[in-house]
């Protein structure tokens, strides 16, 4: 068999071949535009299946530079900790911190599920977190970082069953979440209550400085990469920092694993919030748009590099464990979220969405909502909890949540 090693620059430049391919898809495949799939999985993915065929016909077996993949894993995470503005979640009020609770909850119990039936099934207990809340409430992204990360550990197909569950996520929860949310809709006869679907700006926030933060050209761009590069280099120490604490409880030795963007996210947190305090402007927009970029380039590196033969032996045990985090995703939207969120329209609405972050990325769930609302009628004050907790800060717990049951789940064997 011929093998093939790509340098950075070749893997980079065939990621973003496939990203051109993905988005070419994307742009027109109503499936796929529905789904929310984003295009670098797509272009990804066909690589990924390109690549089996010809592994198995032992014609050509490729190897890829990891460098990129992990830089730009870095700045994606490192960009959501610049969102994570503490003003306004203490803005929002207890619904905000009801629906973060309840985020919670489902992580812990995504990788109870997953791990129990990892035992069951005679897997190291912690692969079985490639199908708990790593894929699911950490999409592509965290995927990506965990799944590497582990088989550093020794533990062996957690990337690929990681990306894979991702991607089964991506579209069950695209798919479940509109009918859940119509269902509760239909049965109670619910309706919106308001006139439109969008919240008033921030009063603390003059149109000045909303114009600063929404302004993109080259200056916007250089401070927003200055800002992103110095919170990861920053942060490289702290997760180093963070690794190197050990905890000794009688008999049980604790040492802590936390992936490299936990601390450029925190360092990144942190310096938002200063700025907050101090009234200095960010460059929100032009910090955004280095994130996708960065998030599209690292998922394209790291779907492509999936070796799909290895879930030749875990196939079976993979989907039955993917269709319990469906059965329990559904019954924690319906009768859990619904409930607690107020069992009115809105929380009719965070139900759908509940579906999407839990099992996909928050995307999913705004596509979810923005479908439900396009029908029923605006939701405002979902439309404000579910990005806010999705894309900020149910990222930081979920790395805390995963660091601790990496590091409990091996006294269970």
């Amino acid at each position: 068999m011929l093998q093939i090693n790509l340098d950075m620059y070749q893997t980079a430049g065939i990621a973003m071949l496939l990203f051109v391919l993905g988005r070419f898809l994307t742009n027109r495949i109503d499936f796929l535009k529905r789904c929310c799939i984003p295009a670098p999985v797509v272009g990804g993915l066909i690589f990924a299946i390109v690549h089996l065929v010809l592994y198995m016909s032992g014609i050509i077996e490729f190897t890829f530079d990891a460098n990129v993949k992990n830089y730009f894993m870095t700045l994606f995470f490192t960009s959501v900790g610049y969102t994570a503005c503490f003003r306004l979640l203490k803005k929002g009020g207890p619904k905000v911190i009801t629906f973060l609770l309840i985020s919670i909850v489902m992580v812990c119990l995504q990788n109870v599920l997953s791990s129990v039936l990892a035992g069951v099934f005679g897997w190291d207990l912690r692969l079985g977190l490639c199908t708990g809340s790593i894929p699911m409430v950490g999409g592509h992204g965290t995927a990506g970082s965990y799944g590497p990360m582990m088989e550093d550990m020794g533990i062996a197909g957690a990337n690929v069953i990681a990306v894979a569950a991702a991607t089964y996520g991506l579209v069950a929860g695209s798919l479940m979440g509109g009918p859940t949310a119509r269902s509760i809709i239909n049965k109670y006869n619910l309706h919106s209550t308001e006139t439109d679907n969008g919240l008033s700006v921030d009063s603390e926030e003059s149109a000045e400085d909303l114009a600063k933060a929404e302004r993109v050209d080259a200056e916007a761009f250089t401070n927003a990469a200055i800002l992103l590069i110095v919170a990861a280099g920053l942060g490289t120490l702290l997760t180093a920092a963070l690794n190197n604490i050990n905890i000794d409880i009688g008999d049980f030795h604790f040492t802590f694993t936390f992936p490299t963007y936990i601390g450029a996210m925190l360092i990144a947190a942190i310096i938002r919030n200063v700025c907050d305090a101090k009234h200095i402007v960010m460059p929100s927009k032009a910090l955004d748009l280095w994130g996708n970029v960065s998030l599209s380039i690292f998922l394209a590196i790291a779907l492509m590099s999936v070796s799909l033969w290895q879930l030749a032996d875990v196939a079976g045990p993979m989907i039955v464990m993917l269709v319990a985090q469906t059965v329990m995703m559904f019954l924690m939207a319906r009768f859990v979220v619904y409930n607690i969120m107020g069992h009115d329209y809105e929380a009719a609405v965070m139900s759908a969405a509940f579906c999407g972050f839990g099992m996909g990325a928050t995307p999913n769930a705004m596509a979810n909502m923005q479908a439900v609302t396009k029908r029923y009628g605006p939701a405002p004050q979902a439309f404000f909890i579910v990005p806010l907790i999705g894309s900020l800060f149910i990222d930081f717990f979920n790395g805390l949540i995963l660091t601790g049951f990496l590091n409990i789940l091996p006294i269970f064997g």
